[in-house]
């Protein structure tokens, strides 16, 4: 079982990276493959509605220029997708806003059934409200969302301080804890009824 993980920072190992690998190397101790793939820094197009994709047949989009057709081909061999992404002005970057939208139309079937989950990273305000329009076009193929024991959110503001994010990085390993146990669930390899749980590690700004 693998499971695709998403960074959709324009900083390639800033801190939604570092909350991916937080999350890969817990599903790494559940004995579940993963891997990151960086959108980059090259422009991701948005959808033009021009509806060659389910012309072609082919679960392809017609533009082949950026890293869509990429990861619609990677998840063929993958039974899971997270998506990551820090916050700019309470949304999601653009480009995986754009990916997420052609990869899901274009490649749908690539992606059904698959469960799904999305990663934030902020320095203070707005991660609410893009980790919700990071999960609202999974609910619309079919995909189930695995959850945590919190929103899914990571603090920080340069490159790796979301590492000192105690509850944070708990909330990742949760992540992954939740997505191995649905992944087994569903190939009908784990009988527990449950997840194992850490004890919660709340931290507050505020001390």
């Amino acid at each position: 079982m693998k499971v695709l993980l998403i960074n959709g920072s324009p900083r390639r190992e800033g801190n939604t990276y570092t909350a991916l690998c937080e999350v890969a190397r817990q599903l790494k101790v559940q004995g579940i493959e993963s891997e990151i793939v960086w959108v980059g820094t090259r422009p991701v197009r948005g959808c033009i509605a021009c509806g060659k994709c389910k012309q072609q047949g082919d679960n392809r989009c017609i533009f082949d220029d950026d890293v869509t057709n990429e990861v619609i081909g990677k998840m063929e061999q993958c039974d899971a997708i997270i998506v990551g992404s820090p916050v700019y002005w309470g949304q999601p970057s653009g480009q995986l806003l754009c990916l997420q939208q052609r990869m899901l139309y274009a490649g749908g079937a690539m992606f059904k059934d698959k469960p799904a989950a999305a990663v934030v990273c902020c320095r203070r305000g707005g991660a609410t409200a893009a980790y919700q329009t990071m999960l609202m076009p999974f609910q619309m193929c079919n995909m189930p969302i695995v959850t945590s024991q919190y929103w899914n959110i990571a603090y920080g503001r340069d490159a790796g301080e979301s590492q000192m994010d105690i509850e944070g990085m708990q909330t990742m390993r949760t992540l992954a804890n939740n997505m191995a146990w649905l992944l087994k669930k569903i190939n009908g390899t784990d009988t527990t009824p449950r997840p194992e749980r850490e004890d919660w590690e709340p931290m507050n700004f505020i001390r």
